[in-house]
């Protein structure tokens, strides 16, 4: 189903305003060398979001905004299971940690990519990580659930509130995740298992996105009209979904509470298709 003007309006909207206030509270972070993650501090996972606004205008407008070389050069080999190779990489190039210049910084390159994005076809696809495409929607609802998933992590390590719209989180599901498998992933779920002729069909199901069917077979992911042949049917709250894709819940949890429910005449499948539809965690 093609993008709604509703919905790129939507997301424009919700990309600024969210990063409006992720910007907000990290000024407002007391410690920024408090931990946000396992491994990053809040004024290094403030500066990872703010790389990914500044690569992410490179990317759409790679003409017009120039990036480093090495970072550039990455992008088309990096695959999901390397992101962490060049989040690194990004960030001992990206060295500021001031958390006031980091929220100035991120502002500007938000302001930027909305600035180049305004005019473009939204439908327009673009090259993105292991040479796979993308639509501009969503590069702009990938970075979008980017604000979401950091601006999370850092208001854990202050103990701040953080709320997340489920309607908010859905765009990165139907603009980003689908529009990625529909225009093609490239390399980027490359896992080196050999691919299985066994067909799985997944049936994902919210009352926040388009109902659609993601199909694995011999290795590759496709995108179908919903049927009844779906092996799965997995409903969802968009918020919980990308919190259990991006490892910040366990499966486990995310199901016992109710918020993804596993369904179908084969659920015992679900498994083997994340393994190879998966995100970095």
């Amino acid at each position: 189903m093609a993008m709604t003007h509703d919905q790129w309006q939507a997301v424009r909207t919700t990309f600024r305003e969210t990063g409006d206030r992720f910007a907000e509270m990290v000024c407002a972070a007391r410690d920024p060398h408090a931990l946000a993650t396992v491994s990053w501090t809040v004024a290094e996972t403030a500066a990872h979001v703010a790389a990914l606004a500044s690569l992410a205008t490179h990317v759409v407008a790679p003409d017009d905004v120039p990036a480093l070389k090495e970072i550039s050069d990455s992008i088309p080999t990096t695959t999901c299971d390397t992101v962490a190779d060049l989040n690194a990489l990004t960030l001992r190039h990206f060295t500021e940690r001031d958390l006031v210049v980091l929220a100035h910084r991120l502002r500007t390159d938000i302001g930027l990519l909305l600035r180049i994005t305004r005019d473009l076809d939204p439908g327009q696809t673009v090259e993105w990580l292991g040479e796979s495409r993308v639509p501009v929607c969503g590069i702009v609802a990938h970075l979008l659930n980017e604000l979401h998933i950091h601006g999370r992590d850092i208001a854990r390590a202050g103990r701040t509130p953080w709320e997340v719209r489920p309607e908010d989180a859905a765009l990165f599901f139907e603009l980003f995740l689908v529009g990625l498998t529909r225009h093609g992933y490239g390399r980027l779920l490359d896992n080196g298992e050999p691919p299985r002729e066994r067909r799985i069909a997944v049936a994902f199901r919210s009352p926040y996105t388009t109902p659609v069917t993601l199909v694995l077979q011999r290795g590759l992911v496709a995108v179908e009209e919903p049927g009844r042949d779906s092996d799965v049917r997995l409903s969802f709250d968009p918020v919980t979904l990308n919190l259990m894709l991006f490892g910040r819940l366990s499966k486990a949890r995310s199901v016992l509470t109710g918020k993804v429910v596993i369904g179908g005449r084969r659920p015992w499948l679900l498994p083997a298709f994340l393994r190879k539809l998966r995100l970095p965690s």
